[in-house]
């Protein structure tokens, strides 16, 4: 069959069989049908295959290393190029016998002979038509033998069940080669152009990936229908393994191509931050590695170093762990470990840095004094946990900064004010996105030494939540014996507080867990009174306010007896944070005054004060006159301070009932039922008829209504408002007393003696009853803040009823 179109997947557009051919189309049923009516020579020389078999109309290159198939092909081609194609039953075989190959083979025309330069022979051959082998005739000088034709069963052209198969065979192949990543696409266009049934099938058993044996198989079925559904099975088996593998191999491709575009981009980002002088991981790491080389760590901080630097060398630098631990280590090399200042321990200077800086507060001056003593002999003493007590804005923060100073120590502060998560004292684990360490650590980092002065400020403002009790977590940092090993869980180590001096504040010391208040020390921190609260004006707040608004003492100054008035008519508290506002105030308006050229007094007048704060708000806490019976001054504590308040009692026609008023709390109602019931059971020593507690009604107010009140110091007062109203006599004038009462008539000590005589004195009050147990409170004051007072101290009801109840009818005295 001279110049036979034939063309195959490998060839369809490349290869050239003649120099003057044109594109080879596929093969036609009418060359299948030419190719079929050929008559098979008698004896043909048979060339064993080791790894592929041939099918008829399939042009296949075989390369032949062998001597005997060089031999062959040379000979073939120079006579009839006609040759018999057989499979090796065993690949392995390097020179078959006639037991070796397979019986059934295919009839071979080459095509092509080309010599390649290693010396091996290529041949391009076409399969024409399947024979069997009927005996070999000669082995040498390579096989020949002769040969029959194997008849072929074709179906009937109207068989529609190996029509539908074929379709089935197209559709797989077309699915095939799209699936396939080695077949080219244009493949496509080769299977739909096939005509011939019987070439199709064996173009594809041709290009399968089969083994040796299978595709034999297929080559010696008789039936090409049968062959053909063979065939559709192989094909099924084949395409399933391929959509199975392409489903792994994306799934790994997309693992592949991320962390590869991620390293491709590291990379870059990498070299651009080389160019622009930045760091790269390595040298990060080494840099990280020679700051902890001079760290003062011992052996088992160094080597937890080291065990976490090596863990952050093995890491993905794009890993979000990565991040974490560069910041867990950036931590850990900024720590201050065994890191501490120098403390200065002139106590002298020291003093006058305290002095300098706060007025008063002469206890908590020598407490720190004491401190710095013994720390400058025994140098290595655990600093203790000082708590400082007292109302708002008394210079409890700023101690701490002063205290600072003069032990030449860092100053850090944290306000615990409405804290309500532990983490935030104890950090979070390294687990959480987000994680942090606590505030204790990273204040330390901050202050760039383990010794500071820490600020633990509005310590009892601390709440619990579902996050945890911070207060709890503060246990250890407070606990001297425990502190030298705090434990965070950001940091995963130890860390010695033991060298920190704490400093705590309170405005409440209630509100404060039991456990963590034994652990401290507590300074009580009283108000000022008003000669030193006119005296920090004059020292601190002036100058202060005076600098802050951009103004000099050329420009205002505000005397002792100008800063008193704005003292008791504006301002009511034990600090000094409103007397300031009020300061700045007026230099504000100095301010607004030189601003616009307008004309002002220097130096400040009580006009100037009226005309800038308005008229004198602060006149409740007066003493009122003691002309009406039943009105009696008590003296109370509070928030702010201490503070005096009016019990007034009233009788009215009735039944002998109690009400009582004004926002009064369970304890305050007790004393005056406890004062009641004291009065009738000695009604008649009182000199107070049976019949006037029966047929009046008593009603007792405590004004102001709106503000809460609680507590039992006013027990005393309460009974003697009682008294003055039964026996309608007036009360001593400027007399105030304080104090718990029994059934029994006894006068119990009350707490926060010195706010109330701060009060007292505020209000011209002359003379105080008190228990007598609380003269030692009364001894630890200053004498300049008892100067102008007459202390009365009590036992018993009827001593206080003696001091307090004159023998002068009340105004308006009712005759019951």
């Amino acid at each position: 069959m001279p110049n036979q179109k034939i063309i195959t997947l490998d060839n369809l557009s490349l290869q050239e069989f003649d120099n003057d051919s044109e594109l080879i189309p596929l093969l036609t049923p009418e060359d299948e049908e030419e190719m079929n009516n050929e008559q098979l020579p008698g004896e043909l020389p048979i060339l064993p295959l080791r790894n592929t078999v041939l099918f008829p109309g399939v042009v296949i290159p075989i390369t032949a290393g062998r001597d005997k198939s060089i031999k062959l092909i040379n000979d073939a081609n120079a006579g009839g190029k006609v040759i018999g194609v057989v499979s090796q039953i065993n690949e392995e075989d390097e020179d078959p016998s006639p037991e070796d190959i397979n019986k059934i083979g295919t009839v071979a025309r080459i095509l092509r002979v080309l010599k390649m330069p290693d010396g091996n022979v290529t041949v391009i051959l076409q399969g024409k038509k399947r024979f069997e082998i009927d005996a070999v005739t000669t082995e040498q000088p390579y096989l020949k033998a002769k040969i029959k034709e194997v008849p072929e069963k074709r179906p009937d052209h109207e068989d529609a069940e190996f029509a539908t198969i074929i379709e089935s065979v197209k559709d797989l192949a077309i699915q095939i080669i799209k699936e396939s990543p080695n077949i080219p696409t244009e493949a496509t266009f080769a299977i739909k152009n096939i005509e011939s049934k019987s070439f199709l099938i064996n173009f594809v058993s041709s290009n399968m990936n089969l083994s040796v044996k299978e595709k034999q198989d297929l080559l010696i079925i008789n039936d090409l229908k049968e062959r053909a559904l063979s065939t559709l099975r192989y094909m099924n088996v084949e395409l399933q393994k391929l959509e199975l593998k392409n489903d792994i191999q994306s799934k790994v491709r997309f693992d592949l191509d991320q962390q590869q575009r991620e390293y491709f981009l590291h990379q870059q980002m990498k070299t651009i931050q080389e160019e622009l002088g930045g760091v790269s991981q390595e040298e990060e790491i080494d840099e990280m590695r020679q700051k902890g080389l001079k760290k003062k760590w011992n052996e088992k901080t160094k080597n937890h170093f080291e065990k976490e630097l090596s863990k952050m060398q093995r890491m993905n630098p794009q890993s979000p762990d990565f991040g974490i631990q560069r910041n867990y280590l950036e931590l850990y090399l900024e720590l201050p470990w065994n890191e501490y200042s120098q403390d200065n321990f002139d106590l002298k200077r020291a003093q006058k840095v305290l002095d300098r800086d706060h007025f008063g507060l002469e206890d908590v001056k020598k407490r720190m004094i004491e401190h710095l003593a013994v720390l400058k002999l025994r140098k290595d003493m655990k600093s203790p946990i000082l708590c400082l007590y007292g109302p708002p804005g008394v210079g409890k923060t700023s101690i701490g900064k002063s205290v600072a100073e003069a032990l030449g120590r860092e100053y850090v502060r944290i306000s615990l004010g409405g804290l309500r998560d532990e983490a935030e004292i104890r950090g979070h684990r390294k687990t959480y996105i987000g994680a942090m360490p606590g505030r204790i650590i990273q204040s330390l980092k901050k202050a760039k030494t383990a010794n500071p002065v820490f600020v633990l400020d509005e310590i009892d403002k601390l709440s619990s939540s579902n996050n945890g009790d911070p207060s709890s977590a503060l246990l250890e940092v407070l606990d001297p014996e425990q502190n030298s090993d705090f434990y965070d869980n950001f940091l995963e180590m130890g860390f010695d507080l033991s060298r920190v001096m704490f400093i705590a504040t309170s405005n409440n010391m209630s509100t404060i867990q039991p456990a963590l208040r034994d652990r401290m020390e507590v300074i009580n921190m009283t108000g000022y009174t008003i000669e030193e609260k006119v005296e920090i004006a004059k020292q601190h707040l002036l100058p202060k306010q005076l600098k802050e608004h951009g103004l000099t003492t050329k420009d205002l100054t505000i005397g002792k007896k100008q800063l008193e008035k704005i003292v008791v008519g504006y301002t009511r508290e034990s600090g000094v944070r409103g007397l300031e506002k009020q300061i700045a105030k007026m230099v504000r308006n100095t301010a607004k005054s030189i601003a616009m050229e307008e004309e002002h007094n220097v130096k400040v007048t009580d006009e100037d004060i009226v005309k800038v704060l308005g008229a004198a708000r602060m006149e409740r806490d007066k003493y009122e006159n003691n002309e009406v019976a039943g009105v009696v001054t008590g003296l109370a504590w509070t928030s702010v301070g201490g503070d005096i308040l009016f019990i007034e009692s009233i009788l009215s026609k009735g039944k002998g009932n109690l009400t009582m008023t004004g926002n009064l709390g369970t304890v305050m109602k007790e004393s005056a039922t406890i004062a009641l019931e004291y009065i009738k059971s000695n009604a008649e020593h009182l000199g107070i008829g049976p019949d006037v507690i029966s047929n009046y009604n008593v009603h007792i107010h405590v004004p102001e209504g709106a503000t809460p009140k609680d507590g039992p110091s006013a027990g005393v007062a309460m009974l003697t408002s009682l008294v003055s109203s039964f026996v309608q006599r007036r009360v001593k004038k400027s007399l105030a007393m304080t104090g718990e009462i029994t059934l029994r008539g006894r006068v119990l000590p009350v707490g926060g003696i010195k706010e109330k005589i701060l009060a007292a004195k505020r209000a011209n009050i002359k003379e105080i009853i008190l228990c007598h147990e609380n003269k030692r409170d009364i001894d630890e004051i200053k004498p300049e803040y008892l100067e102008g007072l007459t202390f009365h101290y009590v036992k018993e009801m009827s001593e206080v009823l003696a001091i307090a109840i004159t023998d002068q009818k009340a105004k308006n005295a009712k005759v019951l």
